[in-house]
């Protein structure tokens, strides 16, 4: 055996201890650092500023980034929905086959085609008025208020020709372009309220269908959150503000009128059910999204919802806007408001004048007059009002779905960081 020295061994491994600790203390202290700077890091950027970024993020702030993201978005809603359409190809196929078939048989000569082209004008009149209904109430940017842009006025024009010719004999919708009296009136269709709800009835129940349609987002979005188990996402907002709806439910006094309210609507359409549904749907009523998220969140059956809801938006509630309008819009209550506008003192008579003179167009234009042309200061208004609602509306889809692509991608982005 080889002779070792004892001193210089322990002096080589004396040497080396303090190495070893220096090395196995630094990771420590660089994971202290590291995490002190997450930290602090998580620290600057709370989730307040995220949600102020987001709701910047609109064309008349960042106009080329906004749109950017909506083209974006609306490449990836495409790509998703084309990916569904796949999974469903059958249902595909026989909705392709049922919509092909009748088109290809109207450039068929033979006694079919005068049925199928009066088919086809009602099919497309009541899908018209049931895309307008699903406008107006869709959670999706902000509801284009398409009964005092389109439906409301269609009804006082059927309400004014009514009490112009004496009845209701024009021609059946798809309405021309403007209704011109009829040379004879049918004992049947003498202008009353009854007739004139009637004549309305397809437009006024199908967009009220539409509105029906439209409140079942929020209704399938609770209820896919309820059924996953998992608190809701930061894009989800109504869902968050429903969640929180129900803790202050135990702290009443800090509480609002407006969170009383909601309150309210959700125990209604919990404890009653059907009947409450109807209910908040049978009445013009801004917080029936809560009801439609209370249902999903309570897993309240789809047709138990949806058929309460169609009943009341295309029937009850429908019928009581459309005589509002009839009773609002006939010539007695008409001119006793003009002769109430007149008598304001200073702008009476400024005020009466082009209301006064629009009306008149009206029924000059019922009696096929084509020299009358309504080009007056209320058209004009009118129809500025309506474009400019139009493009607000377009503004705030351009805006949502900009939005909700920088979420998703924010979101994506921070499982990317955590992983």
């Amino acid at each position: 055996m080889p002779y070792k020295d004892r001193s210089v061994t322990t002096m080589v491994s004396r040497n080396r201890l303090p190495t070893d600790s220096k090395t196995k203390s630094r990771p420590k202290k660089i994971d202290k650092v590291l995490q002190n700077g997450q930290n602090n890091y998580k620290f600057k950027q709370p989730k307040k500023s995220t949600k102020m970024e987001v709701h910047s993020l609109v064309v008349w702030k960042h106009p080329i980034l906004t749109l950017d993201y909506f083209c974006k978005e609306v490449v990836y809603l495409s790509k998703s929905f084309i990916k569904k359409l796949i999974c469903y190809k059958l249902y595909v196929l026989l909705a392709l086959l049922v919509i092909s078939t009748p088109i290809i048989l109207l450039y068929i000569e033979g006694p079919h085609l005068p049925i199928l082209i009066w088919a086809k004008s009602k099919v497309v009149w009541s899908l018209y008025w049931l895309g307008l209904g699903v406008l107006s109430s869709v959670g999706f940017g902000t509801g284009l208020h398409t009964f005092l842009l389109y439906l409301g006025p269609h009804i006082t024009s059927v309400t004014l020709a009514a009490y112009e010719c004496g009845g209701l004999n024009f021609p059946e919708p798809p309405y021309p372009e403007q209704i011109i009296c009829p040379d004879e009136v049918d004992s049947a269709w003498i202008a009353s309220l009854w007739n004139i709800m009637l004549k309305v009835r397809v437009e006024a129940m199908m967009w009220g269908a539409g509105t029906a349609l439209g409140e079942l987002p929020p209704y399938f979005m609770a209820r896919a959150a309820r059924l996953s188990g998992r608190p809701p996402d930061e894009d989800k907002e109504d869902l968050i503000e429903f969640e929180e709806l129900l803790k202050k439910e135990k702290h009443p006094e800090t509480m609002t009128l407006v969170d009383k309210s909601k309150l309210f609507v959700e125990r209604l359409v919990k404890k009653v059910g059907f009947f409450g549904i109807l209910a908040c749907a049978s009445i013009p009523n801004p917080l029936f999204d809560l009801a439609g998220i209370t249902c999903g969140h309570f897993l309240i059956p789809f047709w138990t919802f949806f058929g309460a809801t169609l009943l009341g938006k295309a029937a009850i509630k429908m019928s009581i806007q459309v005589l509002f309008v009839v009773v609002a819009f006939n010539e007695t209550l008409i001119a006793s408001v003009l002769d109430i506008v007149g008598k304001i003192p200073g702008v009476g008579k400024k005020l009466q004048a082009p209301i006064t003179t629009f009306l008149e167009n009206q029924k000059q234009r019922l009696h096929a007059k084509k020299d009358s042309k309504g080009t007056n200061i209320a058209v004009k208004l009118f129809d500025l009002f309506v474009l400019s609602m139009v493009l607000y509306f377009i503004v705030s889809i351009i805006n949502s779905m900009a939005q909700s692509y920088y979420k998703r991608n924010h979101k994506t982005s921070k499982k990317r960081l955590s992983d």
